[in-house]
């Protein structure tokens, strides 16, 4: 057996404990899924069979008494806001951070990647909050989350700045451009791979989130889809069959966005890879 076929059968192998590995995770997801349409006396054998008798009734019951358009409403509020901030600040920051180098902006630049392993003080952002006067309100929450987001927003912003020319720069300082004009008319107009990655990663994070809305929303219909899954398990903890028809239905935006946004992710990430 000569090298190229030992290499094809390794590749086979490797491909092949994939697929398995694969799978294995995706088990607890279809358990999930044929659960979520089974009865709550079926439900409890949490296996791969198929529900003898389809209950789509089981989602219309979660929606309505789960109160899940109010979450979905917030839950896409809160996102979307703390997406927009996140990019805006962190775009400008990096731009800033990039184009002046000086021993400021590269402590700073430290500074903001010390967030990617600093842990969050939970207490403490409690006292903060307070503090502001915005304790258990929506507002706290969006703050928070653009806030956790901005070392990692930083971090790829950073790298992809770098790699645009500075004579794009040079040439609007010449024709009298300011630094705003700079940013928003050079530099907003290349970054967009990177605002779609920094949107996606953003969203999915705090779309999954439970601990910042628990402890940060005190009312409860302020809460998110995900949070809702923990309210709707205190009313209905013997009924599987619609806690799972709960996360389902919680698990789909993410699922939908990140199938059809997985490109503008990959791009993104390797967007300033090589440098320009």
């Amino acid at each position: 057996m000569g090298h190229t076929q030992r290499k094809a059968w390794r590749d086979y192998a490797v491909e092949a404990l994939m697929i398995a590995a694969s799978l294995i995770v995706l088990l607890p997801i279809l358990i999930m899924i044929f659960g979520s349409f089974k009865t709550n006396v079926e439900v409890l054998d949490f296996s791969l069979k198929l529900p003898k008798s389809w209950q789509f009734d089981n989602y219309k019951k979660v929606f309505d008494e789960g109160d899940l358009m109010r979450a979905f409403l917030n839950g896409i509020l809160i996102t979307g806001v703390s997406a927009i901030i996140n990019i805006v600040t962190t775009s400008a920051a990096s731009f800033v951070l990039v184009r002046r180098e000086s021993r400021l902006s590269n402590f700073l630049y430290l500074f903001f990647f010390m967030g990617l392993i600093a842990p969050m003080s939970t207490i403490t952002t409690i006292r903060v909050v307070q503090w502001f006067g915005f304790y258990g309100s929506i507002t706290s929450v969006i703050f928070i989350y653009a806030s956790l987001n901005t070392a990692f927003s930083v971090f790829l912003y950073n790298g992809f700045i770098k790699s645009i020319p500075k004579v794009l720069d040079e040439v609007a300082f010449l024709e009298g451009a300011g630094m705003f004009s700079v940013f928003f008319r050079i530099i907003v107009p290349l970054i967009v791979p990177v605002n779609a990655t920094v949107a996606i990663m953003v969203f999915m994070s705090v779309w999954n989130d439970v601990t910042i809305p628990l402890y940060f929303l005190t009312d409860s219909s302020d809460w998110t889809m995900p949070l809702s899954v923990y309210n709707f398990y205190g009313k209905f903890s013997r009924d599987w069959n619609l806690i799972f028809a709960d996360l389902v239905m919680t698990s789909l935006p993410v699922f939908i966005l990140y199938l059809f946004a997985q490109k503008y992710i990959v791009s993104g990430l390797t967007a300033g890879a090589v440098k320009g």
